[in-house]
């Protein structure tokens, strides 16, 4: 990985002015020792969002290649001024370094403490007058969000000073979403060190706006800026826990994370009491372009290509079939992997899984995995070779295209969930939803067929690691039944938790893949939803959180295969006449230790000390 900063050594200084909302001067003088400690491409200095309320939250720091040593701020604790509706504060000193309070002067300490102190009186006077300012705005229709107004995406968008008209100059950045996948819908211009940044809603459903993905251009050297991403529709985020968007520009294409210690999420009284993600970035090359994004894109055209690569190969296992097209004429894909000139007896047919992933189209881990997935079983790995003789997968790695394809987060084209209307899809509003139900049911009404696996593939907003979601049955021996495979794919997969899986009925998860098949297929069947976290995973004995990378989602997914046989060995349909070096060194005994226990099939330690103090949910 080259270095982003190879001349950013040493110290630096950085003067400049900064606002953390359309009103709320921020001045920043600080002085950074960077210790390089491995290659990356941030050097801007720690920033501690001068948003004086209790809905503060800055992420917790993770590894960069830069540590910064010591930073001077001085900041503006602010006020309102209830006769000109706006905020004016009085200045303050503050010492941090590296969160070590004791390291503070006496002098900065005292006046910190005097700020903290004063700060419940502030926040009351912030909070009241916040509600007055938003039912005012609401009503004149003058609040800053208005994002409910935002109906595509920016064009190649330049943002200069107000009241700028000379020709555009290096440093009038130039924004643009009008790409595949692409999503931010407006862009204000705070100062020249910062910009506030408008999720475009999905289309026709101005509910959901998580997801971004967008470039900007015309930078200038060492130009340092604070993007602040201001009409999140979740309050509850990852970014809480570390989480930070992905960044990567022409010259250095590989995807990578932002440092969490410039990046925070917090409640903002400037734009509706929103939920505010705000980072510090410095652009270092000039003629580079950056993209920026809320996890790593999967678009429908790698797909399309990652697709043709494999119809190239011309697999004899593999089938590659156009199930239907969605609203805008876009594949559906079906593909199936299984061997044909296997010798199997006549009376046990092959068993069946179907996999389908990306009904929410923002959720992109969830392509990843569903790769990874396709790569194993079509590797001449030994466990896939004989998965093939005795499964038929069939995979729809993505049953949402047209959300894909237009950067939405949750819904369709025309708005809809579709995870939501598997009870009745339409063939004209849920083309792809009608087409992949019609073939499930299709096939569980054919006595050749053995329809044992459903798998929905997801990413979670708030969780960690992986887990799945399954249903909940009367029969206590099914329930059971329905444990085992996550069980087994705990044992497999080091980023999968047992111990967030969990077994239930909500009312409303009815319209999703996962219960409503789960009601449909009889009780040999098993519905599941797989999820996975955008942003990290714990490890048994770990004690801080290891971000995903695309190769650790294709990991699982891998991970995801493997299990297979695991299961069909462990339930006798499939022999284990494996090679000896396989038995050992992949799949561990699968009915417990040595020792005859059976009751700890596929979990880890931690799994096991969660279960004895909270019990398994069902």
């Amino acid at each position: 990985m080259l270095d982003w900063f190879d001349s950013y050594l040493g110290c630096i200084t950085i003067t400049g002015i900064f606002s953390l909302g359309t009103s709320s001067p921020f001045i920043i003088t600080s002085q950074v020792e960077c210790k390089k400690r491995s290659s990356s491409f941030f050097s801007v200095p720690t920033i501690v969002p001068g948003k004086y309320h209790s809905c503060c939250y800055q992420s917790s720091p993770l590894s960069s290649g830069y540590e910064h040593t010591e930073v001077y701020r001085h900041a503006h604790a602010r006020t309102y001024d209830n006769t000109h509706d706006r905020m004016v504060g009085s200045r303050h000193t503050q010492r941090c370094t590296d969160g070590d309070d004791s390291a503070s002067p006496a002098s900065s300490c005292s006046v910190a403490v005097a700020t903290h102190r004063a700060r419940p009186l502030l926040c009351n006077r912030m909070e009241r007058k916040m509600e007055e300012n938003t039912v005012r705005d609401v009503e004149t229709g003058s609040e800053t969000g208005g994002e409910d107004a935002l109906v595509g995406n920016v064009n190649k968008m330049m943002v200069s000073p107000p009241g700028y008209s000379g020709a555009p100059r290096k440093g009038h950045l130039v924004f643009d979403a009008c790409f595949e996948s692409g999503n931010l819908g407006r862009v204000d211009y705070i100062s020249e060190f910062e910009f506030d940044l408008f999720i475009r809603p999905d289309t026709c459903n101005p509910r959901f706006r998580v997801w971004f993905n967008f470039t900007v251009e015309n930078v200038r050297e060492t130009q340092r800026v604070i993007f602040n991403v201001v009409n999140f529709s979740k309050t509850k985020s990852l970014y809480r826990d570390g989480m930070s968007p992905v960044v990567k520009s022409t010259s250095r294409p590989k995807w990578q994370r932002l440092p969490a210690k410039n990046v925070y999420y917090y409640r903002c009284p400037d734009h509706r009491r929103n939920y505010v993600m705000s980072f510090a970035f410095c652009f270092d090359r000039e003629d580079d372009v950056y993209q920026f994004a809320y996890c790593y894109p999967y678009t429908y055209s790698r797909l399309q290509h990652y697709l043709a690569s494999l119809d190239r190969r011309n697999l004899p296992y593999l089938q590659r079939e156009q199930l239907g097209l969605s609203v805008q004429q876009r594949r559906l894909d079906l593909l199936t992997i299984t061997n044909s000139d296997h010798h199997q007896s006549p009376e046990r047919g092959k068993k069946l899984v179907f996999l389908t992933a990306r009904v929410h189209p923002g959720e992109s881990p969830a392509s990843f995995i569903c790769q990874g997935v396709i790569d194993f079983l079509v590797s001449q790995h030994p466990v896939a070779q004989i998965l093939r003789d005795h499964v038929i997968f069939k995979i729809v790695p993505m049953l949402n295209p047209d959300g894909v394809y237009l950067g939405n987060y949750r819904c369709s084209l025309m708005g809809f969930d579709l995870n939501r209307h598997w009870q009745d899809p339409s063939p004209w509003a849920h083309p792809t939803l009608h087409a992949v139900k019609q073939l499930i049911v299709q096939m569980n009404q054919d006595p050749r067929v053995s329809l044992e696996f459903y798998i929905d593939v997801h990413a979670h907003s708030t969780m960690l690691n992986g887990f799945m979601y399954g249903n909940v049955f009367e029969d206590e021996e099914r329930v059971h039944r329905q444990a085992v495979f996550p069980r087994l794919l705990c044992q497999n997969a080091p980023d999968f938790s047992f111990s967030n899986t969990s077994f239930n009925r909500d009312v409303v998860k009815a319209g999703t893949g996962r219960r409503f098949l789960g009601g449909l297929l009889d009780d040999t069947s098993y519905c599941y939803t797989l999820e996975v976290s955008f942003y990290s995973y714990m490890t048994a004995g770990s004690t801080a959180p290891v971000p995903y990378t695309e190769e650790t989602y294709m990991k699982l997914g891998r991970n995801v295969a493997r299990t297979f046989l695991d299961y069909y060995k462990l339930n006798n349909l499939i022999k284990d006449n494996r090679p000896i070096h396989i038995q050992s060194s992949e799949l561990k005994s699968h009915t417990g230790d040595s020792n005859g226990k059976g009751n700890g099939v596929g979990r880890d330690t931690a799994d096991r000390e969660r279960e004895k103090s909270q019990g398994v949910r069902h």
